[in-house]
């Protein structure tokens, strides 16, 4: 069975709630039954399939980021919350 395409909010969406450092706030949902990325009252929040586990789903934050975004992966950086469902990003 396929899986259903996410529905991505745009880009500028996105931008527009990150600070003036380019950081980015996002609460993340691990071990979701399907992904989905959201902005609800000014907060991004994140679902990914992946499980907690040696960073599996930090990675897989930051490709659906990327893919949000329209950038690479590697333009995105974690600089706080490894381990939390509070998670803070640097887009460049």
């Amino acid at each position: 069975m396929a899986r259903p395409k996410i529905d991505l909010p745009a880009p500028e969406a996105l931008l527009a709630v990150t600070d003036a450092e380019g950081r980015l706030a996002v609460r993340v949902t691990p071990g979701a039954r399907s992904e989905a990325l959201a902005i609800e009252q000014g907060k991004v929040l994140v679902k990914v399939r992946a499980k907690p586990q040696d960073g599996a789903a930090n990675t897989a934050v930051i490709a659906l980021l990327a893919k949000a975004l329209g950038c690479a992966p590697s333009s995105i950086e974690l600089l706080r919350g490894a381990t939390s469902r509070e998670k803070l990003f640097r887009v460049d």
